[in-house]
């Protein structure tokens, strides 16, 4: 998990289209629930989605990281966000959209925390409302191992962000170095992320464990699909 990164997510990730998701996931809203009018951001970062987002919905975000919730209540002193676990979402509103975009599902190692996020997300959904979860790498579209690299090269903040993909059974595993120069020092750390491979399949079935119909969409926001739950009205 994201925890002295916290501070640099943002820069790492400034050539991500933000904005361009968003407009692309506020569509699918309209297209299936044109009425939809709140929305829960779960797994939410810094907030980058919600800063669009709430120009559609009257939106809130939740994520496990106090750092990264600290980021994004900076930079969105107008919205509510809260720090919570997906499989123990500690909230009693509910929400005509409930979104875990970025992969960040995969998070939740073996089947049973997947089946617990699912279900403990629906829970939050009000009658008829959408679940849309964006996945990680299933099984087979992960290729261990491979290098990756990612730069970032300002007057004053020079940082390369470095690691090596593996895996272990179903679980990915990535051990992601950073190196981050100041004009005050330079420093190294490393953060260790563990994240599940799960089939098609077995995402179809933790919707419909919650109680959801679902459907996928191949191509999703970023090109690595999405699903999209629908809880009975």
């Amino acid at each position: 998990m994201y925890s002295r990164s916290a501070e640099f997510y943002d820069k790492l990730y400034a050539k991500k289209d933000y904005e361009g998701e968003s407009a692309r996931l506020v569509a699918l809203v309209r297209e299936r629930n044109p009425a939809a009018r709140s929305l829960l951001d779960v797994a939410c970062g810094t907030g980058r989605h919600l800063s669009f987002l709430k120009r559609e919905f009257r939106a809130e975000g939740v994520d496990a990281s106090r750092r990264i919730i600290a980021v994004a209540r900076a930079a969105n002193p107008d919205l509510r966000f809260y720090v919570g676990d997906m499989r123990r979402i500690g909230l009693v509103a509910r929400y005509d959209v409930v979104t875990c975009l970025f992969s960040s599902i995969g998070y939740m190692i073996g089947l049973p925390r997947l089946n617990a996020a699912v279900r403990s997300m629906a829970r939050r959904l009000e009658p008829g409302g959408l679940l849309i979860v964006e996945p990680w790498f299933p099984p087979e579209d992960w290729h261990p191992p491979s290098a990756h690299a990612a730069y970032v090269d300002e007057s004053a903040l020079k940082i390369a962000r470095l690691s090596t993909s593996g895996a272990r059974g179903s679980v990915s595993i990535m051990d992601i170095h950073y190196l981050v120069a100041t004009p005050e020092r330079t420093e190294h750390f490393v953060e260790k992320f563990r994240m599940g491979l799960f089939t098609r399949g077995q995402m179809r079935a933790a919707f419909e464990a919650a109680g959801l119909s679902v459907e996928y969409d191949e191509k999703g926001l970023t090109g690595r699909g999405l699903y999209i739950g629908r809880k009975s009205p």
